[in-house]
């Protein structure tokens, strides 16, 4: 029991958010992620390309950490894997992926920004929001509320920035990571696939896959118990590993 406690207490891991959201993110998971390691919290709000995210969370990062990305946050951690592997000794990517965004999504993000540079700011639109919980949960007070004021901390200029950096095709540096990885798909995803997902587990050797059910894309926010379960277990099976 000590040689586990002091695992944890050595461990330093490194969460991303999403798309407008901040660290209250993980408030739900907070008290049990603090049980497995040290929590570093990456700012992803500066700069208007995922290769720049990636290098501002380098440098403000332990030397060793496992990473764990969610959505946009996914795209970042891919970019740090391919920055600089070493530092790096467990990978975990929730509800993301490695597709590339097609001509159309682009189309509508710079309509988005130029709409959002002319007007004032005042958060995501309803549609945005509930479509990034499950169905049941579209219209569930709370939970719109705490994403719309994770939007609003952020304000214009982080809009703005974020909807700017391009998703390339990322695909094709998957099988170049090394290290234990864990992907975490929802069943009710309807901004990253599972289907998504599964191809990303195809791409890398030390990859095993979860599916969290009844879930839409704010797996953190509407299953954070199952999802802590998920990455506590994942972490224990890492311990366990021959040295």
């Amino acid at each position: 029991m000590a040689s586990s406690v002091n695992n944890n207490e050595q461990r330093q891991l490194l969460l991303l958010p999403g798309f407008m959201l901040d660290q209250t993110l993980w408030d739900d998971m907070r008290e049990g992620l603090q049980q497995l390691g040290q929590l570093h919290f990456g700012d992803l709000g500066q700069d208007d390309s995922i290769s720049a995210m990636a290098a501002r969370v380098l440098r403000q990062a332990p030397p060793r950490f496992v990473l764990i990305g969610f959505s946009m946050g996914g795209y970042v951690a891919q970019a740090i894997m391919q920055q600089a592997p070493e530092r790096v000794t467990a990978l975990a990517l929730l509800n993301t992926s490695a597709r590339q965004q097609d001509p159309r999504e682009i189309a509508g993000n710079k309509m988005q920004l130029e709409l959002a540079r002319q007007v004032p700011f005042k958060g995501l639109t309803s549609r945005a929001l509930a479509s990034s919980l499950h169905p049941d949960l579209a219209h569930d007070r709370v939970l719109l509320e705490r994403l719309q004021a994770m939007a609003l901390r952020n304000g214009k200029e982080v809009f703005i920035r974020q909807l700017s950096a391009l998703r390339s095709d990322g695909y094709a540096e998957l099988h170049k990571i090394q290290c234990p990885t864990l992907i975490v798909a929802s069943s009710n995803d309807q901004l990253s696939s599972v289907a998504e997902s599964r191809q990303m587990l195809e791409q890398i050797a030390t990859a095993r896959m979860a599916l969290v059910e009844n879930c839409g894309h704010m797996t953190p926010l509407e299953k954070p118990q199952q999802l802590l379960q998920i990455l506590s277990g994942w972490l224990t099976g890492i311990d366990a590993l021959p040295a």
